[in-house]
């Protein structure tokens, strides 16, 4: 009976099924296949996510139009390589050099081209810049947004932080507005807008990833913020934004050998610069004429200082804010105006943050007791004149500080002044006097100090010939100085 029904079945399904029914087993045992109206779902992303996207779409809308490219050209001299026939020493070198100059290679003038950025702060061109992209620069082009290019003038420059600030002949440009990177926090978004590569507008993002990098040895003032928004060569005096649009650095310098650390210079450092270069055209830094160096452990040992904490001061300058506040060699400056300081970027950044004639109030060791002194700060001389203030003063050519606390326990004699600097061909250098010597009397006048230095020195005559006692290592000895 089965059998039976199973074959009824059969044939009912190979006679029966019309057309209809065919089709459905082919449907049925084939793959379906998709109609034109199946497409991927669109996706939505949430509503946080695309506010994020509105202010970076808004920060591009005003920052681009106000970033431009930076290209400087410069002539170079150049004379070719020859090879010397006998001997490459300087004298031989100037000897052939006179002889067979009109058969030496002649010197080639070539053309050097670099690239940055540099953002608009103002309507009628004033840009500012790094001092390193326009540095030694024979010809400065600007070129704009919009694709128009001038010529641009410098207007000052600060080698000392990389700021400079040029000029083009412009109007009713669109410009940027410095925000306070006193405010800015760690992890907070950065945007870092120029011209990597020659690539105009560009515009990248990521996070404050440090704040008050120093140390580093790019500048001689460094608090640098540290950022991973993507930083590349031709970058460099292009703005760092925040959210707001607002400048918050200057983009200065990159680490080669890593990825997404770059630097910028604080606009709160740089305000106040731009500000000096354009109403004067010159920079006044305060000053307050001390040394100073990191107080180590080893140090502290050496000097019998029971606590490491604050900066050393290992130089006072003759005439110096510093000199005339009583701030000694050997002092430990603790804190400057209630900030602690750890290193000596510390008290650097507050000094120079500081109109010339401010009164700063320092925090004090010496001789392990706690001291609070008020000091004025007064225009920073130049370098040239810093290094050669002292030496250049006194009739000898020597720079001398008073004794720390160790070094009394070594001397001969519980008393005297250390020579720091011998200058060059000075009387004190003919005669044998060297750094680190202990000088106890000049012409039999007992030297306690640096007060009694200056005082004994300002009274010695020129063509004289004096006598110092001195100690150098474990001896003691007199030399003559012929002045």
């Amino acid at each position: 009976m089965r059998k039976f029904l199973v074959f009824f079945l059969f044939l009912f399904f190979i006679t029966g099924c019309d057309r209809a029914d065919t089709d459905f087993f082919k449907n049925l045992f084939s793959p379906k296949k998709s109609t034109p109206t199946d497409q991927p779902q669109k996706i939505t992303p949430p509503e946080q996510i695309l506010n994020i996207q509105q202010a970076f779409e808004k920060v591009a809308e005003v920052a681009l139009p106000a970033v431009v490219n930076i290209y400087t050209n410069q002539r170079v001299k150049v004379r070719p390589f020859y090879p010397m026939p006998f001997d490459d020493s300087p004298l031989f070198r100037d000897f052939f050099e006179e002889f067979f100059n009109d058969l030496l290679p002649k010197e080639r003038e070539y053309k050097s081209t670099s690239l940055g950025s540099g953002f608009i702060i103002s309507q009628d061109g004033y840009i500012v810049t790094n001092d390193h992209v326009i540095r030694n620069a024979d010809e400065i082009n600007v070129k704009l947004h919009d694709k128009r290019t001038f010529k641009a003038k410098v207007v000052g420059r600060d080698a000392k932080t990389d700021v400079a600030v040029i000029k083009i002949n412009a109007d009713n440009l669109p410009y940027l507005k410095f925000g306070d990177s006193g405010k800015i926090k760690i992890g907070q978004w950065a945007i870092a807008v120029g011209n990597p590569f020659g690539l105009n507008g560009t515009l990248t993002v990521g996070v404050i990833s440090a704040t008050g990098r120093s140390n580093l040895g790019i500048e001689t003032y460094e608090d640098f913020i540290q950022t991973d928004a993507s930083i590349n060569p031709g970058n460099s005096g292009g703005p760092l934004l925040n959210i707001y649009g607002e400048v918050i650095g200057i983009n200065t310098a990159i680490v080669a050998t890593g990825q997404g650390i770059g630097f910028a210079i604080p606009a709160n450092m740089a305000k106040n610069i731009i500000e000096q270069i354009i109403k004067k055209g010159t920079i006044e830094r305060s000053w307050l004429g001390v040394g100073i160096q990191k107080l180590t452990p080893e140090l502290a040992e050496s000097m019998g200082i029971k606590k490491v904490e604050g900066i050393l001061v290992n130089r006072v300058y003759e005439n110096s804010p510093a000199e005339k506040a009583g701030i000694k060699e050997g002092d430990v400056i603790l804190e400057c105006d209630g900030k602690k300081l750890e290193d000596p970027s510390d008290l650097q950044k507050i000094v120079i943050g500081v109109p010339v004639g401010t009164t700063l109030k320092l925090k004090i060791l010496r001789d392990n007791k706690i001291l609070s002194i008020d000091i004025k700060t007064d225009k920073m001389p130049s370098d040239e004149k810093i290094e050669k203030s002292e030496i250049t003063k006194n009739i000898l050519g020597i720079k001398v500080r008073d004794l720390l606390p160790k070094e009394k326990k070594d001397a001969f004699y519980k008393f005297g002044v250390v020579v720091v600097e011998v200058m060059p061909n000075s009387p004190a250098d003919v005669a044998g006097i060297m750094e680190g010597d202990i000088i106890f009397t000049i012409n039999q006048k007992q030297i306690k100090n640096t007060n009694d230095f200056k005082q004994v020195v300002s009274n010695l005559k020129r063509g004289s010939i004096i006598n110092i006692f001195l100690q150098r290592d474990n001896r003691t000895f007199y030399i003559a100085v012929k002045l």
